[in-house]
C-alpha cells in the first residue's frame, strides 16, 4: 500500500468509527491513537533493520506523549482504531489483523518467561472494549468481541463474544445479518467525494470491510446477572407460595376457633339445663317428703 493511501485510510477509519470526529485537522492533530500508530511504524521499521535501541527509543517517546505503549516488535495491520488510547499495552510478539478497534486500558500482553511467541494474534474486525486483558499466545478469532474488564486466557473462535474474569464465551453463532444498507451507501458517497474510486471492486470491498466492525461492545450478554435474576424469580415464587400457605393455615385457624367457640357454647347450655333439671328435681323431692 503507497504511503499516503495508508496515511488517508488511517484517517478515514476514525471518522468511520468515532463520531465525535469534526474534521480532518482535529484528527491528525487531536488523535493520540492515530499518534501511536504511525510512530509504531518507525519504531517496527528500526525494530526490523536491527537497531533495537533506536526503536526502543521510539517507542518510549510515544508512550511519553500519548500514554499507549507498543512494543516495536509487535506487528500491527491497517485499519487499527485505537479510541482514548490512554494505558493500551501491546506485547512484543502480539500481532493484530486488519480493522481493530482497541479502547482504553486494553493490554495484549503475554504469560510466562518463555522466549518466542507469547502475545495473542488478533484477527480482523475484533472490538476489545475498555480495560480487557488478553494475556497468552493464542488467537482471537475474526469479528470477536470482547467486552469491558474481561480477563481472557484462552482462544476466542470467531464470531464469538466473551465477557467475564475469567473471560467466557457467551455468544457464539454465525456471522452477524446486518441491516445497515443506507450506512454503507453513505460512506460509499463520503468516499466518493473525497476522491475515491468506490466503483472500484477492490475499492469498494475494501471500504465495506472497515465499516464491518461491530462496536456494539456495551451489548452483551451478562451470565452472572442472568443467575441472579433465575433466583430471584424461585425466590419470588417460594415467597408467593409461602403467603398461600399462610394464608390457608389462617383461614384453617380461624375455621377451628369458630367451631371451637360453637362447641363451648353448646357444652354451656347443656350444663346450664342439666343444672336447672336437677333443680327442679330436688325441689320435687323436697316438696314430697
Amino acid at each position: 500500500m503507497k504511503f499516503f493511501s495508508r496515511l488517508r485510510k488511517d484517517i478515514r477509519v476514525i471518522f468511520e468509527r468515532d463520531p465525535a470526529a469534526k474534521s480532518t485537522l482535529e484528527v491528525i492533530f487531536c488523535y493520540s491513537g492515530l499518534h501511536a500508530i504511525w510512530l509504531h511504524r518507525i519504531s517496527h521499521a528500526l525494530f526490523k533493520r536491527g537497531w533495537i535501541v533506536a526503536a526502543r527509543l521510539v517507542s518510549n517517546f510515544c508512550r511519553f506523549l500519548t500514554g499507549i505503549e507498543i512494543h516495536p516488535g509487535a506487528t500491527i495491520g491497517d485499519g487499527l482504531f485505537i479510541d482514548h488510547g490512554t494505558g493500551i499495552v501491546i506485547g512484543e510478539t502480539a500481532e493484530i489483523g486488519k480493522n481493530v478497534t482497541l479502547y482504553q486500558g486494553v493490554t495484549l500482553g503475554g504469560t510466562g518467561k518463555e522466549k518466542g511467541k507469547r502475545h495473542p494474534t488478533i484477527g480482523n474486525n475484533v472490538v476489545i472494549a475498555t480495560g480487557a486483558k488478553v494475556l497468552g499466545s493464542f488467537k482471537v478469532g475474526d469479528h470477536a468481541k470482547i467486552g469491558a474488564g474481561s480477563v481472557v486466557l484462552k482462544e476466542v473462535p470467531p464470531y464469538a463474544t466473551v465477557v467475564g474474569i475469567p473471560g467466557r464465551i457467551v455468544v457464539l453463532h454465525g456471522k452477524r445479518i446486518h441491516n445497515e444498507d443506507d450506512y454503507r451507501k453513505a460512506w460509499l458517497s463520503f468516499c466518493a467525494k473525497r476522491g475515491m474510486d468506490v466503483d472500484d471492486p477492490q475499492v469498494h470491498d475494501e471500504i465495506c470491510e472497515e465499516i464491518d466492525v461491530d462496536l456494539d461492545h456495551d451489548l452483551l450478554p451478562d451470565p452472572d446477572r442472568e443467575v441472579i435474576e433465575i433466583a430471584l424469580r424461585q425466590i419470588q415464587r417460594l415467597e408467593e407460595r409461602v403467603n398461600k400457605l399462610e394464608a390457608e393455615l389462617a383461614a384453617a385457624r380461624a375455621e377451628i376457633t369458630d367451631e371451637a367457640l360453637r362447641t363451648s357454647t353448646l357444652e354451656v347450655a347443656l350444663a346450664e339445663k342439666k343444672s336447672v333439671n336437677l333443680k327442679k328435681k330436688n325441689n320435687y323431692a323436697n316438696r314430697k317428703s
